[in-house]
């Protein structure tokens, strides 16, 4: 099994530790809600170190990149971030990611753990095309760097503390590179995955211990405390943002999961791997919808539950679900057939035989 650069500090501050995504990582602290909550209220601290880095660079990367994710990438400037897909070519999705655009020819593309190496051999069968050589145009750079993802109202306050450029005035998915507890050219970034502000800071291995101590320390003041996945679940879960695994997979497509947003057609953004099937599905509709919903009788909706009309009917599946503990309601996503995904819509979740009703509510769940 894997670890990250913090896995030790994980063990030594007594986190209970679980597989994930082939690594050995802090699942909790003290206790998930607890942990949830505390990141709504204060500041929070997550090992986000598995996830995956990936470097497009040269002349073609934007090319490349227009033709192998689903958004418009000409639309980023130096500095900007977009969240976007790999659509995998029958319609699916390959991942969900982040471009990070450095400048005109360099990209950061940020991918989820458990598909990094799956991302990787995808873009490379896609790069001769373009004139990208793996391994030099194209780098696979996870092993080399770690990453904490700081979260929560107080975050960006404490961390101005210990970096050298002004963060304060920093817009939601945009980055630059700063110098943070003397560490030179980090990689700062405001993307965010619980909805509660916060930042993301990328360095090199050999600096995690350095980048770890001045974090806390920064935020000693602010009542920072690590965190572990299961609250990062929870919080994003809340938030209604897709999950790898769950709510997207290499069988569903952007237009099903509610990521037509993410899916450009412009002259600009031009050809792209599934493109036509995409306009099919925008201009013909889809067999099934990605919804969120509110449980309304006494339960907790889990992954893989049947959803059922109210003749008891099945019409989809449970794709995520948890008892939101900020907004102390059982809430989940599920797909649907399009009839029943608009919000204020009656469904069923099917828990040991009985149907509980719910109604269909569009996320986030959590508003502040």
């Amino acid at each position: 099994m894997k670890t990250t650069a913090f896995t030790a500090k994980h063990i030594e501050l007594g986190a209970k530790m679980v597989p994930f995504a082939g690594y050995n990582m802090p699942v909790e602290y003290f206790g998930i809600n607890e942990e949830h909550n505390h990141v709504r209220e204060k500041v929070g601290v997550f090992d986000v170190s598995h996830m995956g880095e990936i470097w497009v660079k040269g002349p073609n990367a934007l090319s490349f990149l227009q033709y192998t994710t689903s958004n418009d990438v000409s639309l980023l400037t130096p500095g900007k971030v977009q969240y976007s897909c790999f659509p995998n070519g029958k319609g699916g999705i390959v991942d969900d990611l982040l471009v990070y655009c450095v400048d005109g020819q360099t990209y950061l593309l940020v991918v989820n753990a458990s598909n990094t190496q799956k991302d990787y051999d995808h873009l490379c069968a896609f790069a001769p095309k373009f004139g990208i050589t793996p391994g030099k145009e194209l780098y696979n750079a996870s092993e080399e760097i770690c990453q904490l993802a700081i979260q929560g109202p107080l975050a960006i306050k404490a961390m101005q503390k210990i970096v050298e450029e002004d963060i304060t005035s920093m817009e939601y998915y945009t980055f630059k590179k700063v110098t943070i507890a003397g560490i030179k050219d980090a990689i700062f970034s405001i993307t965010g995955y619980t909805g509660s502000g916060g930042c993301e800071i990328y360095v090199a291995n050999e600096d995690a211990d350095k980048l770890w101590n001045a974090v806390f320390e920064a935020g000693a003041d602010f009542d920072i405390r690590p965190i572990g996945l299961g609250a990062r679940d929870t919080l994003r879960l809340e938030m209604g943002f897709c999950l790898y695994g769950n709510d997207i997979d290499d069988t569903t497509s952007p237009i099903e999961a509610g990521l037509g947003w993410i899916t450009k057609f412009s002259d600009a953004k031009g050809d792209f791997i599934d493109k036509d099937l995409y306009l099919k599905q925008k201009a013909d509709g889809v067999s099934r919808k990605l919804c969120g919903f509110e449980l309304k009788d006494r339960g907790i909706p889990r992954h893989g539950y049947v959803v059922c009309d109210a003749n008891g009917t099945e019409i989809g599946v449970v794709t995520s679900g948890t008892m939101a503990p900020a907004v102390k309601k059982p809430v989940g996503m599920a797909y649907v057939k399009p009839e029943y995904a608009k919000a204020g819509s009656e469904i069923f979740i099917k828990v040991r035989d009985k149907l509980l009703k719910a109604e269909v509510v569009r996320p986030p769940f959590y508003k502040k």
